[in-house]
């Protein structure tokens, strides 16, 4: 519908005016293409533009549909596809050079197509597309049909080329991988198959990858179940198990970035990583070739990544960002980088001409370089680019030429420009040389950027509007050298300025439209101008630079809803507005009288417009036309009266989001229109438009040049003085080659950044004014200031003498309460903001801990906690637990009443089959239930304990209802059985905590005791003043946990921040307390006497007799001597009384120690009980964490084998399915061979056909042309026979060395084209020249024909051949893929297989958990292993059995064994006995021998031979201490003797101290006169020979003297050595003694 209405549109539009598409101006975004070998093209907004490189002509091919999207250029046929960017957009092909629609492409992609590429050989066309279809299609596009497509799901491709020399090869690489379609076709079918190449890591290697589906490493698990692959594990069933991989095993690939083809059809691959890869195009394995370094890379000339790739011959041309193409030369698996060419700026895309001779080089900004090869090749720049899109462009006066740029606006008065700039800059450019502007003037407005620059239609001022919202006023002449009026403040955020100056009226209208934000309203402001502003601009603006409101008038106006534009007429009573929010027109009157304030306007006229989005509109020069422009995209031009369009061109489109500006010329002949974001500038003429309206806009254009004629010539005479001047003084002015055809930077100057704006340059010299006029009063104010500051510090120091009551605060003093009040406001603002992030994050800690404590705290329905031991460090934990949730309760309840159902069953069962008697069956009947009444909490079960696999019964838990572990074979059973172990842990868990719970309050009893008895010992200690201290157990932490929970006022080490109701809480607490103590001390003064008079007490207790003291008498003051009698007896009665309460005291004291000793005995006993009592508690909390620990891993073993159970489900799952679809995809290619072989047959039938009709037409001959005679017939056949000979085009030789792909596969058209020239060769054969003689011309036409028919049916044989063989082998590889299919199902089969059996092993080998003692377990050689394969489980009796017998065997072989043993002991007791004996008897005849040669001395002799010896030995002591007396006497001479000599020797020692001392300073004089001749001696380099012979000989006597010692002392150990040898000899000299 909305295409239907379109084409109304532009049926109406054109009944009237119309308008064309002069020319268009843009730069490639997009890669360009070779067309052929002299055009290249690119996309640019609605259109394509074609470039001739010889003549730089350009041709245009506009999109109808709006933004050119993607494009492609087939050279061979010369045709263009692009795509357009809409909802299903579609493929147009269009000749070149007609530019003539050849095909339109209509497919079912929702929203874009991404990548185009024709193929070289054949009508072949690949497309795709990217979000939603993902989808790669195959076109025909000579015919528009798809020929096939595939999908790729949420797979982005950056590339897709065709092979060169194989179009049935397609590529498509992605930054994560690359895949190479292979197109299959058989007659009119075509199928595409993708394989994905398999890239490397990131350093280059490669890693084998294991086969998901069917794995064939996977260990052997023969305790814990078969191992299953890692999908199975995940419980993946579907399609994404054949390619799920965990997150470990997943590795980071090279990434592609671009890639080209080889002759060989291989190829290269550019990676981000660096690396260069080979593609092998017959098994398609990558080869990461090597780079080799003959020199050290450069300082940043590194190519980190191919950004783009183009093959030559030997290798390819790449480039980076650096800005460099460089040369790969590529030889086996090595490559070497060589400098190409040095590009401006980073390269984006390289492309070679069909014919090699020429490389295409774009760079990122859109410029293109062509380089050319030859002997001497050249480097030339075909478009040059700016950085950036068109932002602003306007027509220089009269309108023939234009001028672009960032914000700017052209004179009508002279032949000027002006620039804004984002840095608050104006420049003004001089542009009568149109290709060689210079700037002439610059003004610094503000430093705000420069939004807008418009000229009034007489070229008097040019108003300029900054983002801050002010709007300046220049004059627009040169010769005032633009001189800057003054600025008006109107309202921030300027949308649009429109002025209306006309040449009857001597003053300039200018309308403001600014947003009111917030309100849904906009704001009109209209000023009036006076033209004589420029002669007194001094008197109509303050010193500030602000125009006054008395001499320029304004009217504020506002509207009800908002604007996005609006104009002011040329007669000054009405605006026009385009409404922001609704698809509107409007114009509005204004009211002829003048008002004050604000007026509200209603609109007046209300014209839907077809526009959609936010436009703009503006005025022609005639102000007739009223042109609006929209998101849309087209332009409009309507008649001012009526608001109706007489005019519509669709320039844009609004995926460029539109058009952001257009200029009309002066005549009305030219208007450009500039895109806002697709960077396409458009220059429009009128194709048809009616008389009137050019006469109207031409004549206004007339009576506007002549009045400015004058004005023009004036001020170009004043440009061309100043830019004369500018040249010979030298200045440094920028010239920009701003040409026509091509866009311009933003005019940039380095400016100084000292340069002040000239808003606050006026603002300063206002101010130096100011300041100048009120100097005297500013020094007064100063001075009192001054004076005033020094009274409040006079002040302020006699507040700190007075006293408190009189002193005043600090604040009081301040004289600026208002600022006092606001810093205090503001302090309170920061403290009120601190304090409530604060509380914030105090409210967030609160609520994380109240959580933290609702989880872990408040759900526990027994709280953990811990009971330690008085003296020993026993600590007894119990077990926090968790309320039971009603599930779990009502899924025990179902389980218990399930287990006890089947108990039932089975018992009946069991009375039914024994069929017992009645009274058999009462009786055990009543015995069970006597049993059951006797000890109902003792476990029933029939399995012992290490069957049942834990000590659970020890804590008298039922476990009846338990399962054996045999029996566990179903999933319901395990899940049964689970929950019935968790009872178990609960049931156990339950017991002990109960007995904790006792011990615990057992504990507080005991506590609580001691305190009480501690208060006793406290007492005792304070009354037998003991320095003793008294043990008193707390409860820790651990076992009172809930501490935690509070936080007690010492743990805070803050201060508290209290608030002013607290304080006031706080003190009226305070005084309360006070009030009730001071009552409570003034109605006790009983006891207040008591204590003052008797210590608080009536009576003396017993426990004061420690304390009490009898009282001295006073007369013992006095001297005993005088007491008197009385006095005596009284002294005698208080020594009786003293000795009496010393007695008392001894025995209280004895009590009170016996009573301490007894409670401390007692608490010792008692907490010694509760730790033995802990202690056994202990113990059972080690045996129920150990049947915890047993349960729990039962049930682990039971989930275990139920995750077992499940991955073995999701294995057989996804094996089933992938059956299915394997057997599915079985289907497909079976009906894919059916119908290929049904074709195959079919075609190969028609090939026979022509085959038998050629040998028909072969054999037919000579019948046809039987009635002439026999030997013209033989001619005639060997003509029949004769085949014209096809000359083949030669190619010139430097082409053909340039083109690395040489002569490519045929194509369609070049079999037609082959086709043509043969039938052009016929018709030379059939030249009636080649007759044979004598022959009948008519005959000769029919041969003519036959041999016609002839070769047409031989061409046509030679097609069908071909096509036969690639559908048969079509049909073969159709029949490969059926038999791998095939295959893939028998693998799968055999898997299922294997998998049911281990699944049936799993269920049936089961996991159980035994309780043994030591010694039940035998294994061979202590080998502890966890095969237990070959082992048996057998019943515990039969081992019993077997070890009674082998253990009565064995003791009768030891018996036989012991008295073999008794036997060989008496042997060898025997034997040795007898040895004993014989050494007895060596012994003595050893000490025999030692008699006889014992050593007998004189010493011995004489004590044998003296009767007196002793008489004799007290002689010789006699004598021996006469001598020894003597000695001490010449001892004590001797010591003598040597004491005067010692005297002497030290008076002798002083003297030579004294001379040493002397020689030791001549020495050290002498050191250093020899040190310095030393010095000397070295210096001079030689050493006198007297000095060395005397150290030669002095070493030589040193060594002679140590050689001599050695040799003493040696002769010395020689003699000793002897007499000792000596005496050994003598000693052991032998003695002959008859024996």
């Amino acid at each position: 519908m909305a295409q239907g209405r379109e084409r109304d549109e532009a049926h109406n539009v054109a009944i009237g005016s119309s308008l064309s598409v002069r020319w268009v101006q843009g730069f490639p975004k997009q890669n360009v293409h070779f067309v052929n070998d002299s055009t290249i093209c690119y996309p640019c907004g609605n259109f394509v533009i074609f470039l001739n490189i010889e003549t730089k002509k350009k041709t245009v091919l506009q999109c109808m549909n709006g933004i050119v999207g993607i494009v492609a250029t087939n050279v061979p046929y010369e045709v263009v596809a692009f795509s357009d960017r809409r909802l299903r957009p579609l493929i147009y092909i269009y000749n070149f050079p007609g530019l003539t629609r050849r095909t339109k492409l209509k497919g079912n992609v929702l929203l874009d197509y991404t990548l185009l590429s024709f193929s070289y050989c054949g009508t072949y066309l690949a497309s795709y597309s990217s979000l939603p279809e993902f989808e790669l299609a195959l076109w025909n596009w000579e015919l528009g049909v798809i020929l096939c497509k595939k999908s790729q799901p949420g797979t982005d491709v950056n590339q897709m080329t065709f092979n060169p020399m194989n179009w049935h090869q397609l590529c498509l690489s992605s930054p994560s991988a690359l895949t190479v379609w292979t197109i299959e076709r058989s007659n009119q079918e075509h199928y595409l198959k993708a394989k994905s190449v398999k890239l490397p890591m990131e350093d280059g290697s490669f890693f084998n990858e294991t086969d998901v589906i069917f794995p064939q490493s996977l260990p052997k698990d023969p305790i814990y179940g078969p191992v299953l692959p890692v999908s199975a594990i995940a419980g993946l069933v579907g399609e994404e198990a054949e390619t799920f991989r965990p997150k470990d095993d997943l590795y980071t690939l090279l990434h592609p970035t671009m890639h080209c083809w080889t002759p060989t059809s291989d190829l290269y691959v550019g990676c981000e990583e660096g690396h260069l890869l080979m593609i092998s195009g017959e098994n398609f394995k990558a080869t990461v070739l090597n780079k080799m370094e003959d020199e050290p890379p450069r300082v940043g000339r590194n190519l980190i990544s191919p950004v783009t790739m183009a093959y030559q011959k030997g290798g390819v041309l790449a480039s980076g960002i650096d800005g460099f193409v460089y040369s790969f030369l590529i030889k086996d698996t090595n490559y070497k980088v060589e400098d190409f060419l040095e590009v401006e700026g980073p390269v984006e895309h390289l492309m070679f001409s069909p014919s090699y001779r020429m490389l295409l080089i774009q760079t990122d900004k859109g410029s293109i370089y062509i380089y050319t090869f030859g002997e001497e090749p050249t480097f030339e720049k075909v478009l040059e680019a700016c950085d950036g899109k068109f932002q602003a462009t306007d027509f220089i006066t009269p309108g023939n030429e234009y001028f672009m740029g960032t914000v700017l606006a052209c004179s009508p008065s002279s032949l000027s420009a002006a620039v804004g700039t984002q840095g608050g800059f104006v420049h003004f450019l001089d542009v009568r040389d149109v290709e060689s502007p210079q700037a002439i003037h610059k003004a610094f407005l503000s430093k705000s950027p420069v939004q807008h620059l418009l000229y009034d239609q007489r070229g008097i001022y040019l108003l300029v509007g900054t983002s801050e919202g002010y709007i300046f006023v220049i004059n627009a002449k040169p010769s005032s050298l633009f001189q800057i009026l003054g600025f008006i403040e109107v309202g921030k955020d300027i949308l649009q300025i429109s002025t209306v100056s006309l040449l009857e009226i001597d003053m300039v209208k200018v309308m403001v439209l600014s947003p009111l934000p917030g309100t849904g309203r906009s704001r009109l402001e209209i000023l009036t101008l006076p033209k004589r502003l420029p002669q007194v601009s001094a008197s109509f603006a303050d010193q500030r630079g602000r125009l006054r409101d008395e001499f320029v008038p304004k009217s504020v106006y506002e509207i009800e809803h908002t604007l996005s534009s609006a104009v002011l007429s040329f007669r000054s009573n009405q605006i026009y507005g385009f409404c922001n929010q609704v698809p509107y027109i409007c114009s509005y009157l204004l009211p002829e009288k003048d008002h004050s304030g604000i007026c509200i306007l209603k609109p007046y006229q209300k014209v839907q417009s077809k526009q959609y989005g936010p436009g703009m509109l503006s005025l022609s020069p005639h102000g007739l036309w009223l042109i609006t422009i929209a998101k849309c995209g087209f332009l409009c031009i309507r008649d001012i009266q009526t608001l109706e369009t007489f005019a519509r061109c669709r320039s844009h489109s609004p995926q460029g989001h539109g058009i952001q500006l257009v200029r009309i010329s002066m005549d009305g002949q030219n208007i450009l229109v500039n895109g806002r974001d697709d960077g396409t500038l458009v220059n429009l003429r009128w194709r048809r438009v009616g008389g009137n309206l050019t006469n109207e806009i031409l004549e206004h254009s007339q009576q506007l040049l002549t009045s400015l004629r004058n004005t023009m010539d004036e001020e170009n005479d004043y440009l061309s003085i100043t830019r004369r001047d500018s040249l010979d003084s030298g200045s440094e002015a920028e010239h920009a080659n701003m040409k026509s055809s091509s866009s311009q930077e933003e005019l940039v100057h380095v400016d100084n950044m000292e340069e002040i704006p000239w808003i606050e340059q006026k603002s300063q010299e206002a101010i130096k004014k100011e300041v100048k006029l009120f100097s005297n009063k500013r020094t007064e104010i100063k001075r009192g200031i001054k004076a005033l500051v020094k009274t409040v510090l006079d002040m302020m120091k006699e507040n700190k003498a007075v006293d408190n009551i009189a002193k005043l605060e600090p604040q009081e003093f301040g004289l600026d309460l208002e600022e006092l009040e606001r810093l205090h406001d503001e302090s309170e603002e920061e403290v009120a903001k601190i304090r409530k992030d604060v509380e914030m994050q105090n409210l967030a800690k609160r609520y994380l801990a109240e959580l933290i404590k609702e989880e872990c705290w408040n759900s526990m329905a027994v709280k953990g906690r811990a009971l330690k031991c008085f003296h020993i460090p026993y600590v007894v934990e119990n077990f926090p637990m968790k309320e039971r949730t009603d599930e779990e309760l009502k899924e025990l309840k179902k389980v218990v009443q399930q287990k006890n159902i089947e108990a039932e069953c089975l018992r009946l069962q069991k009375e039914i089959v024994e069929a017992q008697s009645g009274i058999t069956l009462v009786k055990k009947h009543n015995e069970e239930e006597d049993e059951e009444e006797e000890d109902k909490t003792v476990k029933d079960s029939n399995l012992p304990n290490y069957l049942l696999g834990s000590l659970s019964t020890d804590f008298r838990v039922h476990t009846s209802l338990l399962s054996s572990q045999l029996e566990l074979h179903s999933r319901e059973e395990k899940i049964n059985q689970i929950i019935l172990l968790k009872d178990i842990i609960y049931k156990v868990k339950t017991a002990f905590n109960n007995e904790f719970d006792a011990a615990y309050k057992q504990k507080e009893i005991e506590i609580a005791r001691i305190k009480e008895r501690n208060v006793r010992i406290h007492e005792i200690i304070l009354d037998l003043d003991l320095q003793e201290s008294v043990w008193q157990p707390e409860f820790e932490d651990c076992e009172k946990p809930e501490r935690t929970l509070v936080v007690e006022n010492a743990e805070i080490r803050t201060l508290k921040h209290v608030t002013a109701w607290q304080k006031a809480k706080t003190e009226l607490l305070v005084t309360h307390e006070m009030e009730q103590w001071l009552v409570s001390q003034g109605s006790n003064l009983r006891r207040q006497a008591l204590m003052d008079m008797m210590g608080g007490v009536l009576e003396v207790k017993k426990e004061d007799i420690l304390r009490m003291v009898i009282p001295q008498p006073a007369f013992m003051a006095k001297p005993e001597t005088l007491w008197s009698e009385e006095e005596r007896k009284k002294f005698k009665e208080y020594e009786k009384k003293v000795k009496e309460l010393n007695e008392e005291r001894d025995k209280y004291r004895k009590s009170l120690e016996a009573e301490m000793k007894k409670l401390q005995n007692a608490i010792q006993e008692s907490t010694q009980s509760f730790d033995e009592h802990l202690k056994r508690l202990f113990e059972k909390r080690v045996k129920a964490e150990m049947v915890v620990n047993q349960e729990e891993l039962k049930i682990n073993n039971l989930v275990f084998s139920l995750l077992l159970d499940e991955e073995i489900s999701s294995r057989e799952a996804f094996l089933n399915n992938y059956l299915t679809r394997k057997q599915e995809e079985k289907s497909q290619t079976a009906e894919a061979i059916r119908k290929a072989r049904e074709d195959l047959d079919v075609y190969k039938e028609h090939y026979d056909n022509l085959v038998a009709e050629d040998k028909v037409l072969d054999r037919s001959f000579k019948k046809e042309f039987s009635e002439i005679p026999s030997y013209q017939v033989d001619i005639l056949y060997k003509l029949f026979k004769r085949r014209p000979r096809i000359h083949k085009q030669k190619v010139h030789s430097d082409t053909n060395s340039l083109v690395p792909f040489g002569e490519r596969p045929g194509s369609g058209k070049l079999n037609k084209d082959a086709f043509a020239q043969l039938m052009k060769a016929m018709d030379d054969l059939d030249n009636i020249n080649n007759m044979p003689e004598g022959l009948d011309p008519s005959v000769w036409d029919h041969f003519c024909m036959t041999r016609r028919t002839k070769v047409e049916n031989e061409q046509e044989v030679k097609q069908k051949a071909a096509g036969l063989m690639e559908m048969a082998a079509f049909l073969r590889r159709r029949t490969d893929d059926d038999e791998k299919v095939q295959h893939e199902i028998e693998k799968v089969f055999h898997e299922l297989i294997l998998l049911q059996e281990d699944k049936v092993k799993f269920q049936l080998n089961l996991t159980i958990q035994i309780l043994l003692k030591q010694g039940q377990v035998e294994l061979e050689n202590f080998q502890l292993l966890l095969d237990y394969s070959d082992a048996v489980l057998i019943n515990r009796n039969i081992i019993e059995d077997l070890n009674s017998v082998i253990r009565t065997q064995g003791q009768k072989k030891v018996a036989s064994m012991m008295e073999s043993k008794e036997v060989h002991k008496g042997i060898f007791q025997i034997e040795w006995e007898h040895k004993k004996m014989e050494m007895e008897m060596e012994d003595l005849n050893q000490k025999a021998w030692d008699i006889q040669m014992l050593f007998f001395s004189r010493d011995h002799q004489k004590y044998l031979n003296e009767p007196n010896y002793d008489t004799l030995i007290a002689v010789q002591i006699g004598i021996m201490e006469q001598t020894i007396a003597v000695i001490d006497k010449t001892h004590k001479k001797n010591v003598e003797n040597c004491k005067k000599l010692l005297k002497k020797l030290g008076r002798c020692s002083n003297q030579k101290d004294i001379a040493n001392y002397t020689l030791s300073c001549n020495l050290r004089e002498e050191l250093v006169a020899v040190s310095e001749r030393k010095d000397i001696c070295n210096a001079m380099g030689s050493k006198l020979t007297c000095e060395k012979i005397a150290k030669e000989r002095y070493e030589n006597m040193m060594q002679y003297q140590k050689l001599t010692k050695i040799s003493r002392e040696q002769a010395e150990q020689i003699s000793i050595l002897q007499a000792e040898v000596e005496r050994l000899r003598m000693k052991t000299f032998p003695a002959l003694v008859q024996m």
